[in-house]
């Protein structure tokens, strides 16, 4: 295939497409398993603990903004795959949208930004303060896991 053809519009899988699908299958991940299920954290918790109604309500609040933002992306990678299925020639790919979608789900700019810069909550709350770091770091590692097995995944299918 010439370089012209690797180019050509209309032919590629839209990578963005698998990235916005993982942000929002690996917000709702966040949002379901250690929001509501494991109750480890809420959006503000580290600022707001869980101690009082008012506290425990605010959190919701904002943990129901962070839900609705991940279904957003969701649909925005539906939407961007939905526009590229419609055009002739789409070259699909299981191999693109499984590690475009990793790349997504590993999501390090949530746990950089929340955990770390801005210490908004921590991953696990429920444990020890001196043990928080470490679970950060856990969260860290596995999304820099899924970062690079879709990486990966996305340059085998490519080479």
């Amino acid at each position: 295939m010439t370089s012209l053809g690797r180019l050509a519009i209309g032919r590629n899988f839209p990578r963005a497409s698998g990235i916005l699908f993982g942000l929002g299958l690996g917000g709702f991940f966040d949002g379901i398993v250690f929001h509501q299920l494991l109750q480890w954290h809420h959006m503000f918790s580290s600022f707001y603990p869980i101690a009082s109604i008012e506290n425990l309500e605010f959190n919701t609040f904002w943990d129901g903004v962070f839900h609705s933002a991940t279904y957003l992306f969701f649909l925005a990678g539906l939407f961007i795959l939905w526009r590229a299925g419609r055009r002739p020639h789409l070259s699909w790919s299981t191999k693109d949208l499984i590690g475009t979608g990793l790349i997504g789900f590993g999501n390090l700019i949530e746990g950089l930004i929340d955990h770390q810069l801005l210490g908004i909550h921590h991953v696990s709350e429920t444990v020890e303060r001196s043990a928080w770091p470490y679970w950060d770091v856990a969260f860290l590692v596995w999304g820099a896991a899924m970062l690079a097995g879709g990486c990966i995944m996305v340059r085998r299918k490519h080479a």
